[in-house]
């Protein structure tokens, strides 16, 4: 029996068959595309971006993708594959759940949840040791309705406007620029980024990363207050400063699903 190339699942969702296996992918519209684009998002898994249903030949893209993800059947495959490598290693980890691991300044601490703990009503975090490893113990206010997830979102957040905060600052005068502004926000594709007017940005999740990564991630953003460019001269003012910025950039590259999953609190086996 033949099977359809693609079966609709909800709206946005859909399921391709690529040999012997059914994918599932989300169709997203986007009034910048220009044309098809595939990517692999933490969150959402494999995602085909097309133009919107107005532009002329993308009404009905069905065809297209099931071709575009066809001709790239390999590609898809090892990258769906990856992901899902990911996933089960942060199930394996457990999250933000009491007892799940989750990673601060690249090391793994177990969370630990203390009823009734916390003075007055709001829940607060203590980073303490441990025989079995570092530990992150969130003392839960009497009638707290946010989630463990937020909580640690919280405190990693303010730890991030601490550390980051210290880079910048460390790092702004040696190379001679003065940013006009930081935010410390949580993109979804970038760890950073700079305008002409001076203005910084960082994910807050690169407190989750190594101090190098971390580090490596202000020096270039605040290169790019003085080389607004990726030539040779921006590389090499870089590099002065962080000789070992392709490590830690490639670090950052190959832990990317783990770090924005982090906090998801997976429930436990069995």
């Amino acid at each position: 029996m033949r099977h359809p190339a693609v079966l609709p699942v909800e709206p946005s969702r859909r399921i391709v068959r690529l040999g012997q296996r059914s994918v599932e992918y989300r169709l997203r519209r986007s009034a910048r595309s220009r044309g098809l684009r595939v990517t692999i998002d933490d969150r959402d898994g494999l995602v085909v971006s097309v133009p919107p249903a107005t532009r002329r030949g993308w009404a009905r893209p069905a065809d297209r993708v099931d071709a575009f993800l066809h001709e790239r059947q390999a590609w898809v495959l090892r990258h769906v594959d990856r992901l899902a490598r990911e996933r089960a290693a942060a199930r394996a980890r457990g999250g933000a759940r009491d007892g799940g691991l989750v990673p601060y300044r690249g090391e793994l601490h177990r969370v630990r949840l203390m009823q009734g703990g916390a003075r007055g009503r709001r829940s607060m975090v203590e980073r303490s040791g441990a025989d079995g490893g570092d530990e992150l113990v969130v003392n839960l206010a009497a009638g707290e309705r946010r989630s463990v997830e937020r909580i640690l979102a919280s405190w990693f957040r303010d730890r991030a406007v601490e550390t980051i905060g210290e880079a910048v600052a460390a790092h702004a005068a040696a190379l001679r620029v003065a940013p006009a502004k930081v935010d410390i926000r949580d993109p979804r594709s970038r760890w950073g980024s700079a305008s002409r007017e001076g203005r910084l940005m960082f994910s807050w999740r690169l407190v989750l990363a190594p101090p190098a990564s971390l580090e490596t991630v202000v020096v270039h953003e605040l290169a790019h207050l003085r080389v607004f460019g990726h030539g040779p001269g921006f590389w090499a003012m870089v590099a002065e400063r962080r000789p070992s910025h392709l490590a830690d950039r490639a670090w950052l590259r190959r832990n990317s699903g783990a770090l924005h999953g982090a906090l998801h609190a997976w429930p436990e086996e069995g």
